[in-house]
């Protein structure tokens, strides 16, 4: 059975408090999802390498960068140098991942690919063997709150069927627009990682709600 992680997006946080926004969390959820954003791959600017250093001291959690910018290897050193466990970096950047990932992969990082909601998953089936986790953005990159897009389902069962026939640990990531609701019908349809920002961080508890969100997948597996 595949395991479930849930991973918090801090890009929904309060920004003034995030050493205790991340501590809220801690205990009930996987991994930390790190939105970097340059303002041209997509239109706004979040955070980068310093921010995530200063917060790698706190926390144990495994960081995962998704990273959202035009030349998303530029910085790989550095992204690892900071703490970073996991970058994600989107095909629609880099048509020709394998040199990134390459790359990615010499300064100890894992390596996943995302696929734009308009994108199908034939953009990254030659290079499943060679990621750590796919992503699958169930709503237009760039701004947190958006509303789930229901038309990602069916690629996430073409990409959950693609993995299992060749027997490989690939994880399946969804982010954008998740609720215990939207986590239910992606679950289904075969995600295991569950990017999760407003649900979470906009609770009155984030980690009631991580806790929740949790529960609800699992019984839904």
């Amino acid at each position: 059975m595949r395991e479930i992680k849930i991973a918090p997006s801090l890009l929904a946080a309060d920004f003034a408090d995030l050493a205790s926004q991340i501590a809220e969390v801690e205990d009930h959820v996987d991994w930390l999802h790190l939105d970097v954003m340059d303002g041209h791959f997509v239109p706004n600017l979040s955070f980068g390498n310093p921010v995530i250093a200063s917060l790698r001291a706190r926390s144990a959690l495994r960081f995962d960068c998704h990273i959202m910018t035009t030349n998303p290897d530029a910085y790989l050193e550095e992204t690892a140098g900071a703490g970073v466990d996991l970058v994600t970096m989107h095909i629609e950047a880099i048509p020709d991942p394998e040199p990134a990932m390459a790359k990615a992969r010499g300064f100890g990082l894992d390596v996943g690919l995302v696929l734009n909601p308009a994108t199908p998953e034939s953009a990254v089936e030659p290079y499943l063997d060679l990621i750590d986790v796919v992503v699958v953005m169930s709503v237009e990159p760039g701004f947190g709150g958006q509303q789930f897009q229901p038309a990602v389902l069916g690629k996430l069962e073409k990409l959950r069927e693609m993995v299992e026939n060749r027997g490989l640990p690939t994880d399946i990531q969804i982010d954008g627009g998740i609720t215990p609701e939207t986590a239910i019908l992606a679950v289904k349809a075969g995600a295991n990682v569950f990017v999760a920002g407003t649900a979470i961080f906009g609770a009155e508890s984030p980690g009631m709600a991580a806790r929740e969100l949790r529960r609800t997948i699992k019984e839904n597996e």
